[in-house]
């Protein structure tokens, strides 16, 4: 566990008076996952890492965006819990920070929401090597520009995220999967008939003439 915000600051600061682009790296499992390469200088915040605040009572979890996503999952099933966005681990690589930046998700996505939807505040560095904070630890308590949901998707260039804040879920004591021989069409109109109502699925698919939730 390593507070490197410090460090991580002044590369910023000596990046843009050099006036060289910066590649966030963590993990590095993403790094072709628009089908584009990089080129330029890294900088590496896999030291950025570990659990700063969870509150297993409330359901927040605050970590440092360098921290595994393995990680987060091992100290949350101790307490009976997940992360309802189900992120992918990618063999262990996948950082907390990366999870947001790419905006990545399981198939529970549709049914309990994205990482978009579970965070609640981060900590950014911005391009003057500034650090700031935006949101907090409970749900609806952004007055004004929600910062923080904006990092979904944005691959960093809206700043370094250094901390994240996330809502976490309650771990289903029992989980069941059902399958019906359908048809494709059929299939389909169940599939959008279900994704209507408020029932407890966290995933469907429709393979091989049968219909799996």
């Amino acid at each position: 566990m390593s507070d490197q915000s410090a460090a991580l600051q002044a590369a910023v600061r000596e990046s843009v008076a050099a006036g060289q682009s910066l590649y966030i790296r963590g993990g590095d499992s993403k790094r072709l996952l628009l089908g584009r390469h990089c080129s330029a200088q890294a900088l590496d915040i896999s030291g950025h890492r570990g659990i700063v605040d969870y509150q297993p009572t409330e359901l927040v979890l605050v970590a440092r965006a360098g921290t595994p996503i393995v990680e987060l999952e091992a100290a949350l099933s101790k307490e009976g819990q997940i992360l309802g966005f189900e992120p992918p681990r990618l063999r262990g690589q996948a950082t907390l920070g990366g999870t947001l930046a790419c905006n990545t998700a399981g198939p529970a996505r549709a049914f309990t929401g994205s990482v978009r939807d579970a965070v609640l505040g981060v900590t950014l560095i911005n391009g003057r090597g500034e650090l700031l904070n935006f949101g907090g630890q409970v749900m609806k308590n952004v007055a004004g520009y929600d910062v923080s949901r904006l990092q979904a998707g944005a691959l960093g260039t809206l700043g370094l995220i250094a901390e994240v804040s996330l809502k976490v879920l309650p771990r289903p004591e029992r989980v069941a999967t059902l399958a019906f021989e359908l048809g494709a069409d059929e299939a389909l109109q169940r599939m959008r008939e279900l994704a209507r109502r408020a029932t407890p699925l966290n995933g469907m698919c429709w393979w091989q003439g049968r219909l799996f939730m």
